[in-house]
């Protein structure tokens, strides 16, 4: 897809985005201010832009006089960018521009990192556990009359230096006929031993030769969502994938809550049940997609956190949230699919992670084995951020780990326009300086109804770095402007989005509780790095790289994670987004056996700490309950944007 040049005046800003991008949605990238309430759905005709040269489609709706759109005026939002441009923001106030170019930088997220299946053959990491052979055996006759199973054997043996072979029962029972229907043409699938020198297992027979139809799933079982992959094991490719809600929602939406109710009687049978349903939902949309044979899957890989895999395995797991908080195991054997309610075959193995901890579960460990960091010498911090946030600190000779509850803020949850990453949920935001209007960008370019975790960091951020809210989350009550208001509950807040231009009833606000739930949320993320890489005698200098995992780490904006505390103010280049590190690990799992092996001596080496009973957690924490933090001089960036923002402020007071 080609590149086009957007130029920006009188900002004099440029940026290079790809062929249709959406134009409002450029300019925020490159940091420019274009005044935008309504979500970019074009109702409020605030974004009013003049197309000084280039092409653009769109942008022309009736929220546009005639005149202007002979003059080339085009609303951003609607506007698709199709060959470089020069726009022309309009400016209302009369104001040194020096002033609003530096404002805000530009937008910087993390570098998205995926599964490179070349670069896994080229270290010789491509080994599916799963394996399938074709091979014409020799009838029997009066003379050479092995039984069918010795025959097979003895012939993978002989001819493929299979030496250490168990076949399993219900392939014998199958072999007879198998073997018959084309003449003693059979493909045979080997489940190969994690470690070497242990015996290989046939655990499927069919007639003909099926080698080019070799197939894996891999599942994340999460809190809120489940997905799976379907994987090609001969091409490594990904076929087909899809996600559901995970139905334990209904028996509550936190960890806790279904534990609780997996205490109450029949309740552990039926949220296993529920996940088995939505599982198996997700079997059958992955091989309807990929248009594949659910007999021609040969494993299925699991990795979740300990709480939805016990919940998943019908293990008791009442222990995990009392004192001093042992779950029944971190360690699973392999299990037969059908054992677990799954649709499919009766020879697929289901391989599930391993956990740490009760709190730091088998998606963490999956992440890990995922993203690599157990194979670099570079320091690494893993970070997954979710309702509860795990961090990781180490390389591939040590690891340490800690749990740490962060709340529901950055999923929706404690904020009262809260909700999670969907249609109409503001994602990105900027704000006019000098008259406090906002720039909202909504996720699909629809009116506002809510405000998802990545829209909630930036908004704060941007709210700090303007002077509107001090570090204690609190507004500035002296600004001119309506946005900022009192309720009738005493409580202030910041109006995003007026009900006429909304896609609810109400006017979309911030308050000052919002924000003090975000800041607690980011507090007790920021404190658990900084305790965990105080225990192990290190600080964030010695972190040579960064890794986000979690839902919405693509979309935050690094410059504005680490303008509140909830990252420690680092170079963005240090910093790397695997997107879902629990299916990448499933995923990584299910290709090679490498993972499978590595894995045991990972969780071996894998230190945890819990945070509670860490002495100097507490302190950290009340420490980062401000924004960024108690102490600026920790970072240090930002202080400077902070004090140069001061002088030019008090240089246009002046002037």
């Amino acid at each position: 897809m080609s590149e086009h040049t957007v130029r920006f005046l009188p900002h004099e800003k440029s940026i290079k985005v790809q062929d249709g991008e959406n134009l409002i949605r450029a300019a925020m990238d490159a940091g420019v201010h274009i005044n935008a309430s309504c979500g970019g759905e074009g109702v409020c005709g605030k974004c009013r832009v003049m197309i000084e040269s280039g092409e653009v489609e769109g942008g022309i709706t009736d929220r546009l006089k005639a005149g202007d759109r002979e003059k080339g005026y085009r609303l951003a939002c609607r506007a698709s960018v199709r060959g470089d441009l020069t726009v022309l923001v309009p400016v209302e106030s009369k104001v040194d521009i020096s002033a609003l170019t530096t404002q805000i930088p530009p937008r910087k997220t993390a570098v998205i990192r995926q599964v490179d299946f070349e670069e896994l053959k080229e270290q010789g990491l491509f080994l599916p556990p799963v394996e399938k052979i074709y091979l014409e055996l020799p009838p029997p006759t009066a003379q050479d009359n092995l039984p069918d199973a010795t025959r097979l054997v003895s012939h993978l043996s002989i001819n493929y230096n299979e030496h250490r072979l168990v076949v399993r029962l219900p392939v014998i029972r199958r072999l007879p006929d198998v073997l018959r229907e084309e003449n003693f043409k059979i493909t045979a699938t080997l489940a190969r031993p994690v470690h070497e020198g242990r015996k290989s297992h046939i655990i499927n027979v069919e007639s003909g030769d099926t080698t080019g139809q070799n197939y894996a799933i891999a599942v994340d079982i999460g809190t809120t969502t489940i997905y799976g992959q379907l994987l090609d094991l001969i091409s490594g490719e990904v076929m087909a994938e899809h996600g559901l809600f995970n139905a334990q929602i209904s028996y509550g939406e936190d960890v806790i809550s279904r534990i609780v109710h997996a205490e109450k009687p029949g309740g552990l049978e039926r949220l296993s049940k529920v996940v088995t349903e939505t599982i198996n939902e997700i079997i059958a949309n992955l091989v309807k997609k990929a248009a594949v044979d659910c007999d021609q899957i040969s494993a299925i890989t699991f990795a979740g956190n300990t709480t939805m895999t016990q919940l998943f395995l019908q293990i008791n797991l009442k222990y995990i949230r009392r004192a001093p908080y042992v779950p029944a195991s971190t360690i699973y054997p392999p299990i037969k699919a059908t054992v677990l309610g799954l649709h499919l075959g009766d020879h697929v193995t289901a391989l599930v992670y391993p956990a740490i901890s009760s709190y730091v579960g088998g998606d963490i460990v999956a992440g890990v084995m995922g993203s690599g960091m157990y194979r670099t010498e570079k320091l690494t911090l893993y970070l997954d951020i979710g309702t509860n946030a795990e961090v990781v600190v180490g390389n591939k000779d040590w690891l340490a780990c800690a749990a740490c509850s962060a709340g529901p803020a950055f999923e929706g949850g404690g904020v009262e326009h809260g909700m999670r990453a969907a249609k109409g949920a503001i994602e990105d935001f900027l704000i006019d300086p000098i008259t406090l209007e906002p720039m909202n960008i909504t996720i699909g370019s629809v009116r506002p109804v809510g405000i998802c975790g990545s829209g909630l960091i930036t908004i704060v951020a941007v709210l700090f770095e303007m002077g509107i809210i001090d570090s204690q989350g609190k507004f500035d009550r002296d600004l001119d402007t309506p946005r900022i208001r009192k309720r009738e509950d005493g409580i202030w807040e910041y109006v995003l989005a007026w009900e006429d231009i909304t896609g609810i009833d109400r006017d979309i606000t911030l308050s000052e509780i919002d924000i003090d739930n975000l800041i607690r949320a980011k507090g007790a993320i920021y404190s658990g790095c900084q305790t965990l890489l105080e225990e192990v005698g290190l600080g964030i200098e010695d972190v040579e790289e960064i890794i986000l995992a979690g839902g919405f780490g693509s979309f935050v904006d690094l410059a504005k994670a680490m303008t509140i505390g909830l990252l420690p103010e680092t170079d963005p280049e240090k910093v790397t987004f695997i997107g879902n590190g629990s299916l990448m690990g499933a995923k990584m799992s299910s290709l090679t056996n490498r993972i499978r092996r590595d894995v045991v001596e990972v969780t071996r080496k894998m230190t945890n700490f819990e945070l509670s009973e860490t002495t100097s957690y507490m302190d950290h924490y009340v420490a980062a309950l401000f924004l960024p933090h108690t102490d600026l001089g920790k970072f240090p960036r930002l202080q400077k944007r902070l004090d140069e923002k001061r002088a030019a402020k008090k240089m246009n007071a002046v002037k």
